[in-house]
C-alpha cells in the first residue's frame, strides 16, 4: 500500500463517505459512483476533457474502494489520517533534529530536556518517521523532531 503519512487524497471524500461508515455503506456508495463514472457508461456527446475527468474520477473511486474495503489498509489509512490531524493541530514548543537529542545506549532511546525539567523521550523505532511530535513526560509541552540535520 502507498505511504499515507501526508495523504494526497481523501479516500472517504472521494466515496462521499465518512470514517464511521460500515463496509456495507461504503460498498453502496462505491457501486453508485462506479456506475456513474464508469467509462463504458458515459454519454457519447461528452467532450474529451470531460471524459478524461470522468476516467480519473473512476480511477480514484476504484482506488478508494480498494483501500477502504480492506480492513487492514483501512485501519492503516485511518491511523495515518488521525496522525495528520494531530500533527496539524498539535501545539509545538520547539523544532529540533535528532542531532540535538542525547542518545542513551542503555535504554536505546533519545532524550531532550524540557524547560520544566522533564524529558522528551523518543524510542529508537519512532525515529523512522521524517518528523515526529514528542510530548514531555512531565508537562504538556511538545517538540517536533526531524530526522537528520
Amino acid at each position: 500500500m502507498a505511504d499515507y503519512n501526508a495523504p494526497q487524497k481523501d479516500w472517504y471524500l472521494i466515496l462521499g463517505a465518512c470514517p464511521t461508515d460500515d463496509l456495507q455503506v461504503l460498498k453502496q456508495k462505491y457501486q453508485k459512483l462506479v456506475l456513474m463514472f464508469h467509462p463504458d457508461k458515459q454519454r457519447p456527446d461528452v467532450s474529451e476533457e470531460e471524459a478524461e475527468q470522468h476516467l480519473q474520477r473512476f480511477i480514484d473511486i476504484d482506488q478508494a474502494w480498494k483501500i477502504l474495503s480492506n480492513e487492514e489498509s483501512r485501519n492503516e489509512y485511518n491511523l495515518q489520517l488521525r496522525a495528520c490531524e494531530l500533527k496539524q493541530s498539535w501545539p509545538v514548543d520547539a523544532h529540533i533534529t535528532l542531532d540535538d537529542m542525547n542518545w542513551d545506549y542503555e535504554t536505546e532511546c533519545y532524550s531532550y530536556t524540557c524547560r520544566c525539567g522533564g524529558e522528551f523521550i523518543l524510542e529508537k523505532d519512532e525515529t523512522q518517521e521524517v518528523e515526529t511530535v514528542v510530548c514531555c513526560d512531565s508537562c504538556s509541552l511538545s517538540i517536533e523532531v526531524k530526522k537528520g540535520t
